[in-house]
């Protein structure tokens, strides 16, 4: 049995966080990181049946053209990425009544549909992108003890040697297979570094001095088995490390929206994540 300390849900019964009872959650997600996003993506559905949320996770529940889906915001960053996973993990594989993991367990699909920055010159603003691989550049899986693939280690090796003066080990995570071939076949895919913050951990020097000066330089310039580091942003790492672990299915699409290396960004942002939200939905 599973401790009130460790599952820790509302006096309601939802789970702590996400203020979300089991069966308001679909076993298709998609995740988005601005609150304000989830209403963009569900005015798409056909229906809404579930509207919840507590803090930055807001939760609506719908279907389009008779396929059930739920969109919820993450928030920014690992960290919150850890809290989403975890519980909407137990929504479908913990019995919440006898606090005991389930006999059979369940296999979700989840898509995030995020912003990020270009660091090739040539992944122009606009693009919409997905990730085939992601790099941790946070401390998120340091916390638990995972299986990595063979090509996982290979390019976590590759990563270390490039990067000859971090102190600490990335991580690496793959997109699903089954996703990658049901929704990204016909979009550019790259590797996607996850770094821990906006500012210092990518790169950026409003009014600081950067252990990482040459952050951005050293990504734009790795190579390894004709793979390039193509975007940055901060969550797909983790979900791709967590969905691994936990047996579910993930896949990161990343509206292009500033480029690193030509210090531009977006004249219509909203529209580029639209174009995004729209793509996924048609898909799914």
């Amino acid at each position: 049995m599973i401790a009130d300390s460790e599952l820790i849900l509302n006096a309601d019964g939802s789970i702590y966080h996400l203020n979300l009872l089991p069966e308001d959650l679909a076993s298709t997600i998609i995740f988005v990181g601005d609150p304000d996003r989830v209403g963009e993506v569900s005015k798409y559905f056909d229906k809404i049946e579930v509207r919840k949320g507590k803090r930055e996770f807001i939760t609506h529940t719908g279907t389009l053209a008779g396929k059930r889906i739920s969109v919820i915001s993450t928030g920014i960053g690992t960290d919150n990425i850890d809290i989403v996973f975890n519980e909407v993990d137990a929504l479908v594989n913990i019995d919440f009544q006898t606090r005991t993991l389930k006999e059979e367990l369940t296999s979700l699909d989840i898509i995030r549909i995020g912003t990020s920055g270009s660091i090739q010159g040539d992944i122009k603003i606009g693009t919409i992108l997905v990730s085939e691989y992601a790099i941790g550049f946070d401390a998120l899986m340091q916390y638990y003890v995972k299986s990595y693939s063979e090509e996982e280690t290979s390019l976590q090796k590759a990563i270390q040697e490039h990067f000859d003066t971090l102190t600490f080990k990335p991580y690496v995570g793959r997109a699903s297979e089954k996703l990658l071939t049901k929704i990204a076949s016909g979009l550019p895919k790259g590797v996607t570094m996850t770094a821990p913050g906006f500012y210092g951990p990518q790169g950026r020097t409003v009014r600081s001095v950067n252990v990482y000066p040459d952050l951005i330089q050293r990504a734009n310039a790795f190579r390894f088995d004709n793979r390039i580091i193509t975007n940055l942003e901060m969550e797909t790492a983790g979900i791709y490390a967590l969905a691994n672990m936990f047996g579910h299915h993930a896949l990161s699409v990343n509206a292009i929206l500033a480029s690193r290396v030509n210090d531009s960004f977006a004249e219509n942002p909203a529209e580029i994540v639209d174009e995004a939200i729209r793509y996924v939905l048609a898909k799914l």
